[in-house]
């Protein structure tokens, strides 16, 4: 495995020959930090180029946040953080290991809203992967969702978000895979932070894993995923 540090974002990319799929790779509250750049390395051991974003680099955690909840909450869906997701995606593409045409995100809490929002407005993501995230408004741009693998903990501000997510998307005729884990905590993915959740956790990603070689790495090499 080899990893990069580059400018507001972290990079790990599999040993061997690529263009690998890509994947972006969005923080929670707690910025760009060890169980991030774990996600992106357990990513690169699948084969897939992981690139974890700093969306708060340089500038206060804080105004950052309070920037992204108040355009989410007034239907923005190019409100901050978005622009600098798609610029985020352009780099990744751009890297000559990467394949452009095969590339999703994940992203957990104030991430997992994130993507949800920034997948409505660019079409160059094939999946995404939401975990705890707040449902995109306004709500009818739900259909323009490309595939959606969500995890969502049982009881949670965010849990609401499947429900609405499953209605729009069947609707519009979106591939998805929706769960709730009707025992798990905010932020059961974590496995730094004290509602970690281990049989939660395992089942959303072995659940990622399936959506992501069917919808962002047909054809690659090892495509299927792992258990």
């Amino acid at each position: 495995m080899r990893t990069e540090t580059l400018d507001a974002a972290w990079l790990a990319l599999p040993d061997g020959p690529g263009p690998y799929p890509g994947v972006v790779v969005i923080h929670e509250a707690f910025g760009l930090n060890d169980n991030i750049r774990d996600v992106c390395r357990r990513f690169a051991a699948e084969g897939y180029a992981a690139l974890g974003i700093d969306l708060f680099e340089g500038r206060s955690r804080v105004v950052c946040m309070a920037r992204m909840f108040a355009g989410a909450i007034a239907g923005n869906l190019d409100h901050y953080g978005v622009p600098a997701l798609k610029d985020a995606l352009t780099r990744l593409g751009n890297h000559p290991d990467v394949d452009a045409d095969r590339t999703g995100a994940i992203g957990f809490c104030l991430g997992g809203s994130i993507v949800l929002t920034w997948a409505c407005s660019d079409d160059r993501l094939c999946a995404i992967a939401p975990f705890y995230g707040a449902a995109p408004r306004p709500r009818e741009a739900i259909r323009r969702l490309c595939p959606v693998v969500g995890s969502w903990p049982g009881r949670d501000f965010t849990t609401k978000a499947a429900r609405i997510l499953q209605t729009h998307l069947t609707a519009a005729g979106v591939p998805h895979d929706l769960k709730v884990y009707p025992g798990a905590k905010h932020s059961f993915f974590n496995d730094q932070w004290r509602n970690y959740d281990a049989a939660a956790a395992s089942d959303s990603w072995q659940r990622v894993l399936a959506f992501f070689a069917e919808h962002v790495r047909p054809g690659a090499p090892g495509a299927g995923g792992s258990s």
